[in-house]
């Protein structure tokens, strides 16, 4: 530890220097001369420790001090003790730095850290993914200048930061994010974004939904309370209009049950696990049940339906997602093709694995409705629907049957010239592939 450089230790230690050349001076007549010559020296002395300290200081690359007398030995050992304290909490500090990186490029979340004054001083991985920022390069450049998405920029410019803001990811154009702004630390802020993504889309097809099918229970409730309220008063109500009432609120009951139906079907499809696949299914004698099945329906229309089909080709699966997959295809078929068709059903080996298609006869489907085709309650036309009965669920029950058998439902179709619904299911959920591989 240093000594105490007290004024009155100061001045006792210049007299003590002084007194030597004092009384030399004294001895010799020359005072002034000497203590002139005293403090020549003295500050000489200085000069040369002053400019060792420069020197180790700007240019020496050790940290270990020069080597000092007197005064300058306390004032190198207390730079040097004070560099060293200085060095441990740099690399304290390094440390918790590149432990909140680490923690901040393990988040889920983008993060960038900014400024008072909304400039970029760190972003991690994710941050450069949903914005399209560049770090080093970005550091020191205004946020609104880099995300300059009109909501953000109004968010940001505002100051309330209280709530988040969703947007569009200036990255990636199908992205939702949600981004939120906390101030931290002093006069800095730490800006949050996450991939909202799936929950607007969740969300979306909630809101969807309930509007679809509250749309789908009011026309047959409508028809229904107009019935009963005629019924209230029978006397006043023919036998031929009564007997035209039962029917029409037999067909509105049968529809909203078939809608049911469909909605709880498509339930238990998507809330089930995955598929074991220790199920064999025979699909030759599952298509012909379906053909079977449809046939009072097909009366009607008085569609030939050709069928080719290996009968020794069957698949690991479910029975009951397989059997619900083709009967909505041909029911399909058969509702929407004009009377006197043709509808072709094959079932067919495709190199390793399993190919199943359905092609009809009927109006053709236009190509901008045809990636929609799957979503719930989206129809074509809804008076076309409405008259056959149709709820807009069975494409989408087609569709997440047959992703739990690892396949998809391929649509073609051209106007005028009928549609093709095909899907392949792969090689290793064929019995006989793997029977044979064995």
């Amino acid at each position: 530890m240093g000594r105490n450089y007290t004024l009155s230790a100061i001045l006792r230690g210049l007299l003590v220097y002084l007194l030597p050349f004092v009384l030399a001076g004294w001895y010799l007549d020359v005072v002034w001369q000497a203590l002139a010559l005293a403090l020549l020296l003295k500050l000489c002395w200085h000069y040369y420790y002053i400019n060792r300290l420069t020197g180790w200081l700007w240019d020496s690359r050790t940290l270990l001090p020069p080597m000092g007398k007197g005064v300058w030995t306390d004032i190198f050992d207390g730079i040097y003790r004070t560099l060293r304290r200085n060095q441990v909490r740099q690399r304290s500090l390094s440390t918790l730095i590149k432990r909140f990186r680490q923690a901040s490029e393990a988040m889920p979340d983008a993060a960038v850290v900014l400024k008072e004054d909304g400039t970029v001083t760190w972003a991690n991985k994710l941050a450069q993914l949903y914005f399209g920022l560049q770090w080093p390069g970005d550091n020191g450049i205004r946020i609104t200048n880099l995300i300059r998405h009109p909501r953000f920029v109004k968010f940001f410019k505002k100051g309330d930061f209280s709530q988040a803001v969703t947007m569009h990811s200036p990255a990636h154009a199908s992205m939702e994010v949600e981004v939120r702004v906390m101030p931290y630390a002093d006069n800095q802020f730490l800006l949050i974004a996450r991939d909202v993504t799936q929950l607007t889309k969740l969300e979306r097809m909630r809101k969807d939904f309930v509007a679809n099918v509250s749309h789908e229970l009011k026309t047959p409730l409508t028809v229904m309370q107009g019935y009963l309220e005629m019924l209230d008063e029978p006397e006043l109500l023919p036998a031929k209009q009564l007997h035209k009432a039962i029917h029409d609120m037999t067909a509105q009951t049968a529809r909203m049950q078939n809608m049911v139906n469909q909605l709880l079907e498509l339930s238990r499809i998507e809330s089930s696990g995955p598929d074991s696949f220790t199920e064999e299914v025979d699909m030759a004698a599952l298509i012909r049940s379906c053909v079977h099945d449809v046939s009072l329906l097909n009366s009607e229309k008085q569609h030939r339906i050709e069928v080719s089909l290996d009968e020794h080709l069957s698949v690991y699966g479910s029975a009951d997602k397989l059997r619900a997959v083709v009967m909505n295809l041909l029911t399909n078929a058969i509702k929407y093709s004009p009377a006197g068709g043709t509808i072709n059903l094959t079932w067919q080996r495709r190199h390793l694995a399993a190919a199943f298609s359905i092609s009809d006869t009927g109006p053709g489907i236009e190509p901008e409705h045809l990636s929609r085709l799957t979503e719930r309650f989206y129809r074509i036309d809804a008076d076309r629907n409405s008259a056959t009965g149709g709820t807009g669920l069975g494409l989408s029950i087609v569709k997440h049957a047959l992703e739990h058998h690892r396949s998809r439902l391929q649509i073609d179709s051209k106007v005028g010239q009928g549609s093709r619904f095909s899907f392949v299911v792969p090689a290793e959920l064929i019995v006989q592939a793997k029977a044979d591989a064995t």
